[in-house]
């Protein structure tokens, strides 16, 4: 399967730098990595999920209006850049994503909107987090969709995946549906995607082509052979336009020959 950028992206929106930030003065350094304890529980799934979805939306940081980033800083309160969170992947669409990166922080109110998308991945430690306080954060938040995913079996979130749209009031479930090939499915209606669960796995399944998207390095080599046929056609298409343009070059020179002569007689 070719990959396709297929961001829901809206114009981009501007980015509105409010005044300069001491990162000094803050508890922790935005140069940094976030480190878990526990890392070792999510980090094959979480990459697996990184990579599908820069392979698909950001067209490998690409897009440059598609932010997508994981363990980094998302600030949510303005009055103090300490009060913040690491979603294990979040998303937005129709963003200055270059931008956002300059000034190492999300911050909804720059950025003009808080992330379209969460994703975080259970494990020992952040499971009842997870299913709890960041829930309830990221809804308060104004984040449209907030899924989880769970490894093991629901042993840390009590579900395998499980995803919430927000609604008036906070957030509602996203139905789970098992397919006849017994991979579980939620549908996101923000991705146009579904998130599957396939034993202890995660998986993307495009319902508009009734595929699943392949692995991320797929992905890539897909698109690049499409970049590489695209180029070889372009490439032979101005040969050929260079070829028309030589034929009817002399076809001028011929007819102009022509005249000259029947006029020397």
């Amino acid at each position: 399967m070719t990959a396709t950028a297929a961001a829901p992206a809206p114009t981009m929106r501007p980015y509105h730098r409010q005044g300069t930030i001491d990162y000094a003065r803050l508890d922790y350094n935005p140069d940094e990595p976030v480190l878990k304890p526990d890392a070792m529980q999510q980090n094959l799934q979480l990459l697996e999920i990184f990579g599908l979805l820069s392979a698909h939306y950001t067209d490998f940081n690409h897009r440059p209006d598609v932010f997508l980033d994981s363990n980094t800083i998302l600030c949510y309160d303005r009055r103090d850049l300490n009060v913040r969170v690491s979603p294990d992947v979040y998303l937005a669409f129709g963003v200055d994503a270059q931008a956002i990166r300059q000034g190492k922080l999300y911050l909804p109110w720059e950025v003009g909107k808080p992330p379209d998308w969460v994703l975080e991945i259970g494990s020992s430690s952040t499971g009842p987090e997870d299913v709890g306080r960041k829930r309830d954060l990221y809804a308060r938040i104004g984040v449209p969709e907030y899924w989880r995913f769970d490894p093991q079996d629901g042993a840390y979130h009590g579900e395998r995946p499980a995803g919430d749209r927000l609604v008036p009031g906070g957030y509602e479930p996203i139905e789970l549906t098992t397919a006849p090939d017994g991979i579980l499915k939620g549908y996101s209606a923000v991705l146009g995607l579904s998130l599957c669960w396939d034993d202890n796995w995660p998986r993307l399944y495009d319902p508009a082509t009734n595929t699943y998207l392949e692995t991320w390095q797929q992905e890539r080599a897909a698109r690049q052979a499409a970049e590489a046929e695209r180029a070889a056609a372009e490439a032979q298409a101005a040969v050929e336009q260079a070829g028309r343009l030589a034929a009817e070059a002399r076809i001028r020179q011929l007819e102009a020959e022509l005249r000259r002569r029947q006029a020397d007689r």
